[in-house]
């Protein structure tokens, strides 16, 4: 992390921005996901006013360098302070959808802990579908068809693109992957519904 030369002004802005915020959470009801999970919008949602309140605006600058993708944020203070930091990670390939989707888990995961904000339910949790500290159940044991790994990939970059794009991918997908996915792990495919949908709605409200 890199800071202005004095902070003591967004220091105390940020101090009292953190003890009005919530947990980042949301209790959005669809057909399909019915745990909770900390989505970027939920994140925002936690720390955007309390933040804007004390006179800090939040810069979230995507970057990319074939599939290693940055996220540059910057919390600014009406005082001229800042703090600024870096996150990086690599896409599983270098195409627009994978560069999406880690622009969006690192913008979410930098700016949560930037801002102190603290996700009730863990989205690897949700994604699972147990509830925090539940030992996992054991998977039914089954081959997967070939390139099945990849496709899944695949599938859950378009999730956070929203339920339309999730359903023209999963229509366009091969038999064999859906039953795999749908049989061995039906949580995880409600999951990424889950994603979507709530991807879909935090398009409608941008």
């Amino acid at each position: 992390m890199t800071t202005s030369e004095q902070i003591g002004e967004i220091a105390g802005a940020l101090a009292k921005a953190q003890s009005e915020m919530g947990g980042a959470i949301k209790d959005a009801a669809n057909p399909f996901f019915k745990s909770k999970y900390a989505d970027l919008g939920s994140v925002m949602d936690a720390c955007r006013g309390p933040l804007t309140k004390h006179g800090i605006a939040v810069i979230q600058s995507p970057s990319a360098e074939g599939a290693v993708v940055s996220v540059e944020t910057t919390f600014m203070h009406c005082s001229g302070q800042w703090l600024r930091g870096v996150a990086s990670a690599t896409a599983k390939d270098d195409s627009p959808q994978s560069i999406g989707s880690a622009i969006t888990y690192l913008r979410r995961y930098a700016l949560q802990s930037f801002a102190g904000v603290a996700p009730e339910d863990d989205d690897g949790e949700a994604a699972s579908g147990r509830k925090p500290g539940q030992v996992a159940k054991p998977m039914p044991v089954s081959t997967a068809p070939k390139g099945f790994d990849e496709w899944l990939r695949n599938i859950e970059a378009v999730a956070e693109e929203g339920t339309d794009a999730l359903q023209r991918a999963w229509k366009a997908s091969t038999p064999e992957h859906r039953t795999h996915l749908t049989t061995t792990n039906a949580k995880k495919w409600d999951a990424l519904k889950g994603i979507a949908s709530r991807a879909a709605k935090a398009s409608v409200s941008a």
